[in-house]
């Protein structure tokens, strides 16, 4: 077994088992503690897939950005035991039940299909370098209309959030 397997099936169950805590932790913070981890070992998949990009956008605004202003909002919340109104409804037992069944049915067909291989992608698709160059030569006119659209975005955002003086 090659390093890129034995990283591949590291960073597999690393993101299984912490995708797995997400769901089973009762702390929300410990949920959002794992979701960061579950994060990083999906953007180490994309490192092996020669994604580099992909990788550290993942990294930067996932892991950083949206984890963060979760973390605050939890936090801002202040969930307690004594203020969470009990769960107690049958109709969440079921309907869990029925959606955990339909993922197991869903994994176990895509198990039976595939081949059992790992290929690790070889080239330079995936790199910011290939990334940049075509998106500055190829797709420069709509990637000016986006700067244009997120710049318009930021300030009707401002102005919305000015206070009337």
């Amino acid at each position: 077994m090659s390093v890129t397997q034995l990283l591949f099936w590291f960073l597999s169950f690393l993101a299984i088992g912490g995708a797995l805590m997400v769901v089973i932790s009762r702390n929300p913070v410990h949920s959002i503690l794992f979701l960061i981890i579950t994060f990083f070992a999906i953007s180490g998949h994309y490192i092996l897939l020669n994604a580099q990009f992909l990788a550290i956008v993942n990294i930067i605004v996932y892991a950083g950005a949206i984890m963060v202003l979760f973390l605050f909002v939890v936090m801002l919340m202040n969930l307690n035991a004594d203020t969470e109104p009990p769960h107690k409804s049958k109709y969440l037992l079921y309907g869990g039940t029925i959606a955990g069944a339909s993922l197991m049915l869903v994994l176990v067909a895509a198990i039976k299909q595939s081949s059992g291989t790992i290929e690790f992608k070889t080239g330079n698709i995936g790199l910011i370098n290939t990334l940049g160059k075509t998106l500055f030569t190829d797709y420069v006119f709509p990637f000016e209309i986006s700067s244009v659209l997120f710049l318009s975005a930021m300030i009707g955002a401002v102005v919305i959030s000015k206070k009337e003086a």
